[in-house]
């Protein structure tokens, strides 16, 4: 008998883990050169076997309190049948203009065919435009598909396929609206910015820049992927199933530069109840980064008004957050480890959190705040018990990152939750 799907269900940041949706970085990641680094929205290239190596200590230590999903097991679900292949390969084919290797792409069996989708599809130089366009790839490969959070997005009981700011990562969204549409595992309403049917100028999102703080709040970035346009769109969109009542939306804007702002999940990620983790002087201090309140209500926006910050914006609708600052009280400091996406953090329960074991300040503070800081390499090995994964006391598991977090971002990044219990505010 068949498994019936999983319901899609993300109201908070913090509710107890259920399932969760991950992809471990594979060939993808090294199957670049130099030359081709920025394109890729890399600013270096990362040792593949180590990335891996730091990899598993986060897909262990979820593999033990929750559910996990491969994204490669899903799209190869998805390919096995006709129809879907065939919707996907046309899309993929139309979108990235190489409909002439879609016959090709039909041919290979589904396993080959997941191979070929993210890790690239080395180009036929067999025309004279071919040889003089001079690139190696037809599809490049998916270099930052191990950072599954961006290119959808769970919302309540639906899901956002994300109309991503880079051509380069625009197939990962299609990937994933595929998923959640055709693999048979999920229950859930999809949206899709990328068949919009109106002027699409503009409008971009990413996960990074949705952040679901309550069941009537939502935090959403404004900066280098997710435009007022794409802000705009998902108002327009979601504000007709928010149902009665009041809802609010807290857009946070963000630097321009440098790179590691490249998300408000870089800056801002829950940690408890009561407690999230913060970058200082964009979250905090008095800058040039304007933050705006914008309330729908039975359906219509009522308001758009600035406000204070994030904090205050919170604390009036009743979540009073105490910050935990990323990189502690120097400023060096503070920079540094948010560049290493020390605020990036991803929690599975309430007050249960990873993190990076490189941002060594961040750990300081988090241990002041009262988290007791383990290391997954520990509870792995069996040094420490599992036990404190799932007991209600505060803790930290610092995941190494040498490499991992060289691709630019965090915990939070790799993570895309699927369904998390109710949390009790």
């Amino acid at each position: 008998m068949n498994q019936q799907p999983m319901n899609i269900e993300i109201r908070s940041e913090i509710g107890r883990l259920n399932a969760v949706l991950l992809h471990r970085p594979g060939a993808e990641v090294e199957n670049m050169t130099p030359r081709t680094v920025q394109r890729a929205l890399y600013s270096d290239i990362l040792n593949l076997s180590v990335a891996r190596q730091e990899y598993e200590e986060l897909s262990g230590i979820l593999g033990k309190v929750a559910k996990v999903y491969e994204v490669a097991d899903l799209l190869e679900r998805v390919l096995d049948k006709p129809d879907a292949r065939q919707e996907l390969i046309q899309r993929i084919c139309a979108t990235e203009e190489v409909t002439d290797y879609f016959d090709m792409l039909m041919a290979m069996s589904s396993k080959m065919l997941v191979t070929v989708l993210i890790e690239g599809l080395p180009a036929k130089i067999n025309t004279l435009t071919s040889y003089f366009k001079n690139e190696y790839y037809a599809l490049p490969p998916l270099y930052n598909f191990y950072f599954t959070r961006d290119a959808a997005v769970t919302l309540g009981s639906q899901v956002l396929a994300c109309r991503m700011a880079n051509k380069v990562r625009m197939r990962e969204a299609l990937i994933m609206d595929a998923i959640y549409r055709e693999s048979g595992e999920f229950n859930c309403n999809v949206v899709d910015a990328n068949d919009f049917q109106f002027n699409k100028e503009g409008i971009n999102m990413e996960g990074g820049d949705i952040i679901v703080a309550r069941e009537d709040i939502l935090l959403l970035g404004n900066g280098m992927r997710t435009s007022t346009q794409g802000i705009d769109f998902m108002i327009e969109r979601f504000r007709r199933d928010f149902g009665p009542g009041r809802y609010n939306i807290i857009v946070q804007q963000l630097p321009s530069e440098p790179e590691s702002f490249i998300h408000l999940d870089m800056t801002f990620t829950f940690l408890d109840r009561d407690k999230c983790l913060v970058f200082d002087p964009l979250i905090l201090e008095s800058n040039q980064y304007q933050t705006v309140h914008i309330v729908v209500e039975n359906n219509k926006v009522k308001s758009i008004r600035p406000v204070a910050g994030i904090l205050p914006a919170l604390k009036k609708l009743g979540m009073d957050l105490k910050p935990v600052i990323c990189g502690g009280d120097d400023e060096w400091d503070q920079e540094r480890e948010q560049w290493h996406s020390g605020a990036n953090s991803f929690a599975w329960a309430p007050g249960k959190v990873l993190t990076y074991a490189r941002n060594i300040h961040t750990l300081d503070q988090l241990d002041k705040n009262g988290f007791e800081i383990v290391l997954a390499e520990d509870i792995l090995s069996g040094k420490i018990s599992e036990d404190i994964l799932h007991d209600d006391k505060p803790v930290a598991v610092a995941i190494a990152g040498a490499e991992l977090a060289r691709g630019g971002g965090g915990p939070r990044c790799m993570t895309m939750p699927l369904s998390r219990q109710k949390v009790e505010w």
